[in-house]
């Protein structure tokens, strides 16, 4: 077990899923929070994933600690854990912060009021791409984006996002909205100071055209890292941050390992995108942060290097992101 004040508070162990997120009919609850809506699965395939066994057992802890630098702790799935639990279980695992991104105003106003109950989170404000469309369509595109830059003007949002292009659920009437809103996001961004978290899907030309034509803020993170060894590269050119979240485990997923080893090391982060993304061995099951570990390891495997090397990498290069969790 790592030394953490919550290790030493909380009977974790690893091997065995964290209390709280024990669920003793794991079948029948429903998702709670916004349920996914927002992200990559819906309340069927919520249902799913609690079905085949909820959430995961609790790794060995890393013994230099990492962060998440993109979560959902208002995307719930099964029991309902406080972000005190959360975080502690994380803690135990050898991730001693996180970054809780909004994907809409409900989600931003969350994350706007979490961030000043608990050290270890920072927070990310935006509208999910997907949502814009529908925004626009009901005339308020507007005033949400006015709200997002006033909750992003916190001490403890340090990112707009999760903004961008999303072309796999979103089809071509929809696209002029996106990049609207994907514009206004950026232009929040530089003039607060902010970070720019990226929502990129299917998008990878047009997020990259509009990024360098606007003028990228000074930090970006493509959040969940989705291209190859070809967009590694032109992140690296321009100094954009790659996130890796368990999908660089998937057996599949070849083209994201392609990118990692060409990533500079200096521009790596992880995060889990939770509820979502679970890493192998556990995909299908919900996600949450005290999982990074598995992603990290596999990392560490994929790039032949030192473990703790790497965590050390992973923190410092998060930091430089998002300034100091104290």
């Amino acid at each position: 077990m790592c030394n953490s004040a919550a290790s030493l508070r909380h009977p974790y162990a690893a091997g065995e899923t964290p209390p709280a997120y024990r669920e003793p009919d794991a079948g029948l609850t429903d998702a709670g929070g916004n349920g996914g809506g927002n992200g990559d699965d819906g309340g069927a395939e919520a249902a799913r994933r609690r079905r085949k066994g909820g959430y995961p057992p609790l790794p060995e802890p890393l013994a230099v600690p990492v962060i998440d630098n993109h979560t959902h702790f208002d995307f719930r799935e099964g029991p309902p854990v406080s972000i005190g639990d959360a975080l502690d279980a994380a803690e135990a695992a050898g991730v001693r912060g996180a970054v809780q991104v909004g994907t809409d105003l409900a989600s931003s106003r969350f994350t706007a009021e979490v961030v000043e109950q608990d050290r270890r989170l920072l927070g990310a404000v935006a509208l999910h791409p997907n949502d814009a469309p529908l925004l626009a369509g009901a005339g308020t595109l507007d005033d949400a984006l006015e709200e997002i830059e006033r909750l992003a003007a916190g001490p403890r949002i340090r990112a707009l996002g999760e903004t961008g292009l999303d072309y796999f659920r979103t089809g071509e009437g929809g696209r002029g909205s996106q990049l609207a809103s994907f514009r206004r996001h950026i232009d929040i961004a530089k003039r607060l100071g902010k970070a720019l978290q990226i929502h990129d899907r299917d998008a990878h030309d047009d997020v990259v055209a509009t990024l360098l034509a606007d003028g990228a803020p000074e930090r970006v993170v493509l959040h969940c890292f989705s291209g190859d060894a070809g967009l590694a590269r032109i992140c690296n050119e321009h100094g954009w941050y790659m996130s890796f979240a368990g999908t660089v485990t998937f057996r599949n997923a070849g083209n994201l390992r392609e990118a990692l080893l060409v990533a500079d090391p200096a521009l790596v982060l992880t995060e889990t995108d939770a509820p979502f993304l679970t890493p192998h061995p556990f995909r299908g099951r919900p996600n949450a942060a005290y999982l990074v570990p598995y992603t990290v390891r596999a990392m560490a495997g994929i790039l032949d290097t030192e473990l703790d090397a790497l965590c050390a990498r992973l923190t410092a290069n998060t930091e430089a992101v998002y300034g100091s969790w104290d």
